[in-house]
């Protein structure tokens, strides 16, 4: 039997699925021999691999960055979930809609602090116009609610995934 090769994604968000992901603590060791884990925060490869089974995206869709990387992943991947508020609705990174890109960063970078009174232009990735949830980038596979999603939520979609069903998530997530 072949190993499922999964990828975890980290877009605009606080990493609380990922450490939501790491709270499955033991099961964890039952997951171990069926997937390999081929890209993510915990994996050392730099560029999003071809042929992934599953791909776990946590956060919104807030940049040019953001964006490249979510296409990418819907590309190479077989089924993709949006994991946690963030992915889902757009939640906190969202809250920053109503302010201009421009406007937002001169506050942050030029008005709140005291040295270097500019915003920076190398490594920074260009803000989108709107944070998004991820189902606005890309066609995602299922939804997968929660601030964090609770660690048995994550196993169960995992578990079910590489039984081959689509999980039934009803009274097993809430947004929150």
């Amino acid at each position: 039997m072949s190993k499922a090769r999964v990828a975890t994604v980290w877009l605009d968000g606080c990493s609380g699925c990922h450490m939501s992901l790491l709270d499955l603590d033991e099961a964890l060791i039952d997951l171990a021999p069926k997937i390999e884990l081929v890209f993510g925060p915990l994996v050392d490869a730099q560029e999003f691999p071809e042929g992934v089974d599953v791909t776990l995206v946590e956060g919104a869709v807030s940049s040019q960055d953001d964006l490249q990387l979510a296409q990418k992943v819907r590309a190479r991947s077989k089924f993709v979930i949006a994991l946690g508020d963030c992915a889902v609705t757009g939640n906190v990174p969202s809250m920053r809609n109503q302010i201009p890109p421009k406007q937002l960063l001169e506050r942050i970078y030029v008005d709140g602090v005291n040295v270097n009174h500019r915003v920076p232009a190398d490594g920074v990735p260009a803000l989108l116009k709107q944070a998004a949830p991820l189902h606005e980038a890309i066609r995602v596979d299922l939804h997968v609610p929660g601030c964090p999603p609770p660690a048995a939520a994550i196993g169960y979609v995992l578990t079910e995934l590489l039984a081959g069903r689509k999980p039934e998530l009803t009274g097993k997530v809430k947004f929150g």
